[in-house]
Order: C-alpha cells, then sequence, then structure tokens
C-alpha cells in the first residue's frame, strides 16, 4: 500500500483516506514546471494545498527546444534529464506528500501513429525524493485506441462539482494547444454517459511565442501588447481554418507542432499583424469547437496562461455566445490547474480508477493509465 493511502470498510464499502497529493506538470509553452498541492480520495477535490513555480533557464529551453519532434536519441535523452534535474529541484520544496504526480515532458505526440513520447523516469524521481510517485498517464490509452488527451477533464469534473456548478460549464486551458473540457456537472461521476467531452481545439500560445522568440528574442507576447498594435490578416485566417483537423468530430488531440503551414501564412506580415493573426487563429479555432458541445455552456472558464492576453480574451468574448472568464472567477488557479490535475489523477491512479474515458480521448473503454513507482527500500 503506498505512503499515506488507507483504506477502511464502511457497511461492506472501501472508502479511500484523502491524500496530499502534489502534482507536476511541464507544458508544450516550455516555459517552466508547474506544482501544486491537492487533497483528494480520487473523487472529490476535499482542498488545495501550495503551489510552486520553477522556470526553465534560456539554456533548459534551448535543450527542451531541441528534442521537439524526437522519440528518442541523444536530444531525448538530454531533455530527460533537464526535465528530471528541474522537477527533483521544484517538488523537493515541499514536505509531508504522500504521492506525486510527473507527467515529464512531451516530444511527440501521434496516438494513430507511433504513439506518445513524455520523457522523464518517474523511478528515479521517486528515488530521489523518496516518495511514491504515478507518472506515464498516457501509454495505456494510446495503447487501447485513445488520443491520449486531453487528460484533464475527469479533474474538470471534480472542480465543476467542487465550485458547485449547476449546469453545464467549459474548462477551456489555453497552453501551448488549446483544449476544451465541456461538463455536466448534474451527472453523478465523470464515467456517467452524458457527463464530459473533452478535445484540442487547435493551435494556441505555442506559434505565437515561437514566432516572437525568432524575430524578437521575446518569450510571448506579454498583455498582448504586440497584437494589440496589429490587424488580422483575414485572408491568412481563413486558410487556416481550411486545416481539415476542425472538421474531424472529437475526442481529437494535437501535437505541439502540428500546424507548421502557420508560420507560412503570416511570414510576410509585421510582427504585430503576425501576432494579431495569430491570436485570432487561436479564438477563431476555439470557436470552432464551440460548435461540437452537445448544448452551450453558461460559461467558459479560461484557463492556462492564454487568460493573461487580454486582446486574446477579448477575440474570445465577441466570438463566443456565452460568459468567457479567467477560472479565477470560480476561485480556481489557473497558473496551476494543469499541475493540480495530475496531482489528482495519481490518487484516481493508485486507487484503480479510470482516468479517461471513450468521451475525453477516443479510447475504447475507460482506462486508468499510469505507472506507479515506489523508492526502492
Amino acid at each position: 500500500m503506498l505512503k499515506g493511502q488507507k483504506a477502511a470498510q464502511n457497511g461492506g464499502a472501501q472508502k479511500a483516506t484523502v491524500q496530499r497529493a502534489l502534482g507536476a506538470m511541464s507544458g508544450t509553452s516550455l516555459d517552466g514546471v508547474d506544482a501544486a498541492v491537492v487533497e483528494t480520495d480520487g473523487v472529490e477535490i476535499h482542498g488545495f494545498g501550495a503551489s510552486e513555480y520553477r522556470a526553465y533557464s534560456a539554456e533548459e529551453q534551448a535543450v527542451l527546444t531541441k528534442a521537439l519532434g524526437h522519440w528518442a536519441g541523444p536530444e531525448a535523452e538530454a531533455a530527460a534529464k533537464v526535465i528530471e534535474a528541474a522537477h527533483a529541484e521544484v517538488l523537493g520544496r515541499f514536505e509531508d506528500i504522500d504521492l506525486i504526480g510527473f507527467h515529464g515532458q512531451t516530444l511527440a505526440h501521434e496516438p494513430r501513429g507511433r504513439g506518445t513520447c513524455q520523457v522523464g523516469d518517474g523511478q528515479a524521481l521517486s528515488e530521489a525524493l523518496d516518495v511514491p510517485v504515478v507518472w506515464d498517464f498516457r501509454s495505456a490509452d494510446v495503447e487501447l485506441g485513445g488520443e491520449g488527451a486531453p487528460l484533464a477533464p475527469f479533474f474538470h469534473f471534480a472542480c465543476a462539482k467542487w465550485f458547485g456548478a449547476k449546469e453545464p460549464v467549459a474548462f477551456l486551458n489555453l497552453g501551448g494547444v488549446g483544449n476544451i473540457t465541456w461538463v455536466d456537472p448534474r451527472k453523478e461521476g465523470p464515467e456517467a454517459d452524458g457527463a464530459l467531452l473533452a478535445f484540442d481545439t487547435g493551435p494556441a500560445n505555442a506559434p505565437l511565442n515561437d514566432l516572437l522568440r525568432a524575430r524578437r528574442g521575446l518569450a510571448f507576447d506579454e498583455g498582448g501588447k504586440i497584437a494589440a498594435q496589429g490587424t488580422v490578416a483575414t485572408g491568412a485566417l481563413e486558410l487556416f481554418l481550411q486545416e481539415a483537423y476542425f472538421s474531424r468530430m472529437p475526442p481529437k488531440s494535437l501535437d505541439r507542432n502540428d500546424f507548421p503551414e502557420m508560420m507560412d501564412l503570416v511570414r510576410e506580415l509585421s510582427d504585430e499583424d503576425a501576432a494579431a493573426t495569430m491570436t485570432a487563429m487561436c479564438a477563431a479555432s476555439v470557436a470552432q469547437g464551440m460548435g461540437h458541445c452537445p448544448v452551450p455552456p453558461s460559461r467558459v472558464l479560461v484557463t492556462g496562461g492564454g487568460r493573461h492576453n487580454p486582446v486574446l480574451m477579448e477575440m474570445l468574448r465577441v466570438s463566443l455566445d456565452c460568459p468567457v472568464v479567467p477560472v479565477e472567477e470560480v476561485g480556481l488557479d489557473g497558473d496551476m490547474l494543469e499541475a493540480q490535475a495530475f496531482a489528482y489523477l495519481a490518487v484516481r491512479v493508485a486507487r484503480g480508477l479510470p482516468t479517461s474515458a471513450p468521451s475525453t480521448t477516443g479510447v475504447m473503454a475507460m482506462v486508468g493509465g499510469g505507472t506507479v513507482s515506489v523508492p526502492q527500500g
């Protein structure tokens, strides 16, 4: 039995003890590691704990960027070393942790091809921190025909219950790639028919970040200031929306670099117009995706770095037919939601509960992905 994991019989039913789980996420934007504590039994959220952020240095970002698209070899090995060292550093700041959820770093994602590749050794991390680690969350889903992403929807369902939602809501994560989770909190649990629908909407921050890094040496468009000075190139936007991905029915997922033509579409534009156009591409792909929701959500709760971009948020408000607000409006932390998700999912894996379903990843049957590694001795 894992450290801190206890169970008691109550009327013949097994009741799990609440655990202090620590989740970590290193996203496709390659900015750094988010780490956050969730107190949960893997079903309900009982509380949120401390959080930390550890930025990657320019040298570390260069190693990770070079490794993108690699499945093995020296580039992937170098990236794994960066990921393991950075995670050990930030996760080591926490005390009294029962279990860690470690996502690793996605280098390549081809669910209908070679599979999915997240680097980082959970066993090595478990040894370094002397805490059980749950990792490799996506492989089992992909092996059973799923997209392997997005994986936060079961946590989003628990969040909707936590803040008392009474009608359908949508969580929109704008990280490197955009993804949406439509939640009906009136259902008993995330496994119920009609409780969830989730899919990647399209590129979000990653292409714009890459553009600004190449043209201006900037990590991102802080406050949307560059996009605010530009004009959207409608022709480029229309060509972008002709991409076949947008007509595919969900569930569906993307790799970080699945839309290389975006760079070609804005190549001749000024920095300002290119930023405005790429920001509009993100918003338009979300608007396209919202048409797949079973019923319109009562509101869209935005998480991830994109919610800090007022230009993007205004584009979303104009293009969607419901309120668009940061998740902070319901008491959640939009910077840490994905890290918290992997803390929550780690407890589910340890309890043998499912972490994805046909409506979230397209997997053939509900599956609990993840490997549990414990410190030896």
